[in-house]
């Protein structure tokens, strides 16, 4: 089972001090950040894929120091944006899924059957062919998570997910994403303003001004969240 170790962690950048001393263990499969705008919860999970890197302190990620080696916490931790048109990178569904397939290392012969079997998972299968411009925000959604996971990451980090999605296209991307049925990874680290899915996870870490000052059950974290701006 992975897990994320964090040690004194921090980022500055530009002079501005961004995150500060974060110190967790995590080795639960299913991990909320939450946090008001700006509160450093995005900064965090973005150490996790060495996009972001340490200034001060450790993280650790499934067995790899991603600050020190970015590109092999990236072979590791898939990232999810709330924004999918910024990683559907080819013009249709079979061929963003394959181009994930070929950095996975499946062999060419073998990709197109793959990635109509990824697109199939994900209810896409008979869009594979279409301009991929042309879904609907949460067909969109699906496909950047049918190829993120192409690559079988180890931990798999969505940062708000959900934020664009109407409530139906919402409930179900929360259902993949942390559902019991069939894991997407050993972990699942979710960014979230919707408390009701991080309610849903098994560890909460709340952030405010840049430092982690809660982590612990969902419902006890959210609780005092919610008494906060009440």
């Amino acid at each position: 089972m992975s897990s994320i170790r964090a040690s004194g962690l921090g980022v500055s950048l530009d002079g501005a001090r961004i995150l500060s001393d974060v110190t967790a263990e995590l080795p639960q499969r299913r991990i909320a950040v939450i946090g008001a705008n700006g509160s450093g919860k995005s900064t965090f999970v973005r150490t996790l894929n060495g996009l972001v890197r340490p200034t001060e302190g450790t993280i650790e990620v499934a067995g790899v120091d991603a600050g020190a080696h970015p590109r092999a916490a990236r072979e590791r931790v898939g990232f999810l944006f709330s924004n999918p048109d910024a990683q559907i990178l080819m013009p249709t569904p079979a061929e963003d899924v394959a181009l994930s397939l070929k950095s996975a290392g499946v062999e060419r012969a073998s990709r197109r059957a793959s990635a109509l079997a990824q697109l199939e998972r994900f209810g896409l299968a008979a869009h594979a062919d279409q301009p991929a411009h042309s879904l609907s925000g949460g067909q969109k959604q699906l496909l950047a998570l049918a190829a993120v996971l192409a690559l079988r990451p180890t931990v798999l980090v969505a940062d708000e997910p959900t934020t664009l999605l109407d409530l139906g296209n919402a409930r179900r991307m929360a259902d993949l994403l942390i559902g019991e049925a069939e894991p997407v990874a050993e972990q699942v680290v979710i960014v979230t303003h919707d408390l009701d899915l991080a309610a849903r996870c098994d560890v909460a870490l709340r952030f405010s001004d840049g430092a982690l000052v809660e982590q612990g059950a969902p419902a006890d974290v959210i609780a005092r969240y919610r008494a906060e701006f009440a």
